[in-house]
């Protein structure tokens, strides 16, 4: 899997919210979106958007925080002592990203499963790798790919299927123009080319809704 870019040299400090930091690149940023706001005629004297620029810049520091040198979680297992060969699964991973086609939102779901060999992991750390990846700029097929090969690396487990279910306002918005319509992708690896193991994974989905 190759590396992301780096959009900021380095994450918060601990205890910080991004969202309020003004580092360098973030006021770079910050002064490119006020030219964008320029060339679109808008009246910079607006007290509603003469913070704009510098609200933008914060939104996206944090946005796209998946791009932080550092900012990989920690997948720190341990040991599958009782020998644990089903599924694993947390379903229901609520996300929110920005679209690298239009800089939109899409936000959805994902479903992430493993089934283990020889190590465990916690599982909020699951929901930490999806987390990771959606706080770029993405596009959907991407992301469930690098959640997939993400686990699939570091846990080297028997096998690894996700499920990513989102809708996308560059399809709502503007486009078609169809409000509320969902895409749904799907990573498979290893076990998981088994038919059997791929439903019955897809049935803790549906019953999980």
């Amino acid at each position: 899997m190759s590396a992301a870019p780096v959009l900021f040299p380095a994450g918060p400090r601990p205890g910080v919210d991004p969202a309020d930091t003004m580092d360098g690149r973030t006021r770079v940023v910050a002064a490119r979106f006020r030219g964008v706001m320029e060339a679109l005629g808008l009246d910079l004297d607006d007290p509603n958007l003469a913070e704009t620029p510098a609200r933008v810049a914060r939104a996206y520091r944090f946005l796209f925080s998946g791009l932080d040198a550092g900012a990989e979680p920690e997948l720190r297992t341990f040991p599958n002592a009782e020998g644990y060969g089903g599924i694993v699964a947390v379903t229901g991973i609520r996300f929110h990203s920005l679209c690298a086609h239009h800089f939109l939102p899409f936000f959805g779901t994902a479903h992430v499963a493993y089934l283990p060999k020889e190590r465990l992991v916690g599982l909020s750390k699951l929901a930490r790798v999806v987390e990771l990846f959606a706080r770029r700029p993405q596009v959907q097929e991407r992301l469930t790919e690098e959640i997939a090969s993400f686990l699939d690396s570091r846990l080297q487990p028997a096998g690894v299927m996700i499920v990513v279910q989102a809708r996308h306002f560059c399809m709502e918005m503007r486009g078609v123009r169809k409000a509320g319509a969902r895409t749904t992708t799907s990573s498979v690896r290893g076990a998981f080319a088994d038919a059997r193991r791929r439903q019955e994974f897809r049935a803790q989905i549906r019953r999980a809704r």
